[in-house]
């Protein structure tokens, strides 16, 4: 990607063809897998968290995460952390932001 924008100021017809060869040898490399199903989750850790404090969940309850708001949480890929998302709130739904990929 790099090299096609210091291409493109120099000749922008062969910095497009590079980019657009470039984007098309990716999809075909991906292709088989597209449709191949996966986890994703977002994994809020509770540190001390007991056995005995699970015990005494019922519906309705709080649990004190002792996560600050606005920290990023880890957002994981089929078990393995991929990268950081932000809690955020989307038409009355909640959401998660994508905010570092590692």
């Amino acid at each position: 990607m790099a090299e096609a924008v210091g291409l493109a100021k120099t000749n922008p017809n062969v910095a497009s063809e590079s980019a657009a060869g470039a984007e098309g040898a990716r999809d075909e490399r991906w292709m088989r897998v597209m449709g191949l199903g996966c986890d994703l989750s977002v994994d809020l850790p509770l540190p001390h968290f007991k056995i005995a404090d699970l015990l005494k969940l019922r519906q309705g309850s709080v649990i004190d995460a002792h996560w600050k708001v606005g920290q990023d949480v880890p957002l994981s890929l089929n078990g393995t952390v991929m990268g950081w998302v932000e809690f955020e709130v989307v038409a009355s739904n909640l959401a998660v932001r994508l905010t570092d990929l590692v």
